[in-house]
């Protein structure tokens, strides 16, 4: 058998799926918490995929959807940079694997999101001068707003600093 053909029978070779019931609860919890279902499953699983990720088809073999659901969602997911798409030398087909600190990552880089959203909100604070229940609720999320950006940049580092003295 040849190295292509040999790599081939490996990739599409039936996995042992794992902890497939908390997997799906807990995609069922993001989707309540507003992301796609199909996304949230595929994010999940390859959260609980064996080392080197899964291809598109042990996907789709694991949540038992077609491979044009997998593709949507895999596309959303690298978009959000949660997920990596790899290549394996010899391996004809793309796996994909979770992307390691990705929340953490994806809320410090949304900390210019927020300090924008309350810039935008004392505006609307500021022209409703007349409206003091308006202006109050408004410097209220503002600020909310504010404070948020200023945590999430000291939680994230402490998050880090909590996993580097874990891992030495």
């Amino acid at each position: 058998m040849a190295d292509d053909e040999k790599a081939d029978a490996a990739a599409s070779a039936p996995v042992a799926h794992r902890a497939t019931g908390a997997a799906e609860q807990a995609a069922a919890m993001l989707t309540a918490a507003g992301m796609p279902r199909m996304p949230a499953r595929v994010m999940m699983a390859l959260v609980a995929a064996p080392d080197g990720g899964y291809t598109a088809a042990q996907i789709g073999d694991r949540l038992g959807v077609s491979a044009a659901a997998v593709s949507g969602a895999v596309r959303y997911l690298q978009q959000l940079h949660f997920i990596q798409r790899r290549s394996w030398p010899g391996d004809r087909r793309d796996r994909y694997e979770f992307v390691h600190d990705t929340f953490s990552s994806s809320m410090v880089g949304n900390i210019p999101v927020y300090t924008r959203l309350a810039a935008y909100i004392d505006e609307i604070a500021t022209e409703h001068d007349d409206d003091p229940g308006a202006q109050d609720r408004a410097t209220e999320l503002a600020e909310f707003f504010r404070y948020l950006s200023e945590r999430m940049l000291q939680i994230v580092e402490d998050w880090r600093e909590l996993r580097r003295d874990a891992t030495g």
